[in-house]
This record gives C-alpha cells, sequence and structure tokens, in this order.
C-alpha cells in the first residue's frame, strides 16, 4: 500500500490535481460550500481552453530551451474572427469554419517557424514578432465584428451531460490522443529527443527542422480550434478573447509537471494545471482580489513551481 501510494506521489502531475482540491476545498469553506457544484462545473468547462493551448504550448516548450509560442493570444483572436466569419451564423456551415480556423492556425505556425529558420532567430523573439503582425490583421479584420456563433455550434460548446461539460469529455479523450502521439509515436519521440540534445537527435537521423516545424504547426494549429472553440462559448468573436491564454498556456505547462528545459513532458498534469489555475482565480474573484494581484500571484506560483521542479532535478 505505502509502496503504491510512494508511486503515485511520485508522479508529477499529481501534484496539479492535489493543487486544484486544495484550492476548491478552500473556496467551499469561505462561502460555507454555496455554489460548490456550480464552481467546480465551470471551472471544468473553462479549463478546457486553456488544456487544448497547453498541449500544443507543451509540445514546442519540449523542443528544448527557447522554445516558447508567445503568439497564441493573437493567433486564438484572429481564428475566432475568422470561423464566426465563416460560419456567418449558419449550423450548416459550423464544419467548413472549423476548418478555416484550423487553417488560419496553421498557417500561423507556418509562418512563426519560417521566421525561425530562415532569419535564425530565437524562437521566443520571432513568435512575439509575429504576435505583433497577426494581431495589427485581427484588429483591421476583426475589430468590431458582430457575428454571432451558429446557435447549434453555441449550444455544443456549453452542453453538460450529468452535471459535467461535454467539452471537458472531449478533450480528456483528446489528452490522451495527445499523450499516444507524444508517447508511441516516431514524431513524439523525436520532439522528446529533439529537446534533450538537439544535436545527437540530428547525429542519429532525425529530421530536426522537419520536426520542429511540424511542432510549431501544430500548436498555430490548436490556438485556431481554441478560438473557434472560445468564440462559441462566449456567444462570439473578439480581438482580445485569446489575451489570457499567454501566461496560462505557458502556466499549465510548467505546473502540470513539463521541464522548461526540454526533452520532457507530461500531458496529464495540464488538465489539473488547468482547474489549478481557474479554481486559484474564481477563488482570489471570491476573495474580492484585484486583477493586478491575482496576476502577481499567478507568477509567484510559476516561479515556485519552476524553483521547486528545479531543486528535485539536482537531488536526483
Amino acid at each position: 500500500m505505502k509502496v503504491a501510494l510512494g508511486s503515485t506521489f511520485a508522479k508529477p502531475w499529481i501534484w496539479s490535481f492535489i493543487g486544484a482540491l486544495a484550492v476548491w476545498l478552500a473556496a467551499i469553506v469561505f462561502t460555507g460550500g454555496y455554489g460548490a457544484g456550480g464552481m467546480l462545473s465551470a471551472a471544468l468547462s473553462l479549463a478546457v481552453f486553456t488544456v487544448v493551448v497547453g498541449v500544443g504550448q507543451m509540445f514546442v516548450i519540449t523542443l528544448g530551451p527557447g522554445n516558447v509560442d508567445l503568439s497564441l493570444p493573437a493567433n486564438i483572436g484572429l481564428a475566432s474572427a475568422v470561423a464566426m466569419t465563416v460560419m456567418a451564423g449558419d449550423d450548416q456551415r459550423i464544419a467548413l469554419g472549423l476548418l478555416a480556423a484550423l487553417a488560419c492556425g496553421a498557417a500561423v505556425g507556418t509562418a512563426n517557424y519560417l521566421l525561425i529558420w530562415a532569419l535564425r532567430i530565437p524562437p521566443i523573439i520571432a513568435t512575439l514578432s509575429a504576435s505583433f503582425v497577426i494581431q495589427s490583421i485581427d484588429i483591421s479584420y476583426g475589430r468590431g465584428l458582430q457575428i454571432k456563433p451558429p446557435p447549434g455550434f453555441a449550444e455544443f460548446t456549453n452542453i453538460q451531460l450529468f452535471g459535467i461539460p461535454l467539452l471537458a469529455m472531449l478533450t480528456v479523450l483528446f489528452m490522451i490522443g495527445a499523450n499516444v502521439v507524444l508517447q508511441r509515436t516516431v514524431f513524439g519521440r523525436s520532439v522528446l529527443a529533439i529537446g534533450q540534445n538537439m544535436r545527437a537527435a540530428r547525429l542519429a537521423g532525425i529530421p530536426v527542422n522537419r520536426v520542429r516545424f511540424a511542432t510549431y504547426v501544430l500548436s498555430g494549429t490548436l490556438g485556431g480550434i481554441d478560438g473557434a472553440l472560445l468564440a462559441g462559448y462566449f456567444r462570439g468573436a473578439n480581438v482580445d478573447i485569446g489575451n489570457e491564454y499567454l501566461l496560462a498556456s505557458i502556466a499549465v505547462v510548467v505546473i502540470g509537471g513539463t521541464s522548461v528545459a526540454g526533452g520532457k513532458a507530461n500531458i496529464p498534469g495540464l488538465f489539473g494545471a488547468a482547474l489549478f489555475l481557474v479554481l486559484l482565480l474564481t477563488m482570489l474573484n471570491t476573495f474580492g482580489v484585484s486583477a493586478g494581484v491575482r496576476l502577481v500571484l499567478t507568477g509567484l506560483v510559476i516561479v515556485a513551481v519552476i524553483t521547486a521542479a528545479s531543486g528535485a532535478e539536482t537531488a536526483r
């Protein structure tokens, strides 16, 4: 029994779920149990959007130090506008709108890697520069856009079965698939190998440039579909709809147990980390904490997790 418990608690992802549970219980104590079920249901719904972009960000970060996709917020905003424009409020155009969002995200991911590869500039600079360009396009294209999502699509993003959001159930299946890709496919293992040692991976015959390109396209594509889902959930596109997902997408990766040094990824922890962040923000809102303080506390949590993880690696 002790061995089983020790093995469970040794897994990095378990602590994100323990943290989420602790925050939820603290909120319940503060509110006297009022709205506990609704709070958890809302957290599950909102966590979905962070998990989707978190998976893409995780693959990018796993490539090694310096790899990060800072274009996600602008990508999400642009894709939400493109999806709603293509759908045009018509249920029969939902599939077409989703494909447009995926294509938009893939184009952003492609542009990101072309900047990295062609100009030989660090990914953090390339994706940040791309985000400014994308945001400018988004402002000129999507500012003031007043197109509501098709009724069927809006209903789909808000469906609950036995109090559990359908999107959360589908996201769990998506995470299982992403974990299979990471651990059982040539692409996933190549990402891990590149993150551990890019030079060794190249000498081993791994097509490093192609794998990195595919990884940035994957991140962009997931950002695109996330924009469409957010527009459906919040009943419309918005230029600023993805703003909070820059910090959140990195935070869930770190808190979920993925190494910022690359070469080590942890998909199960993403959902626990997303729930932890959403519930933490909910609790801070309940306490009446200002937005600025919430951001500071979130940053401190990330720093604390990175410090703890670094200490654990050194000890090993």
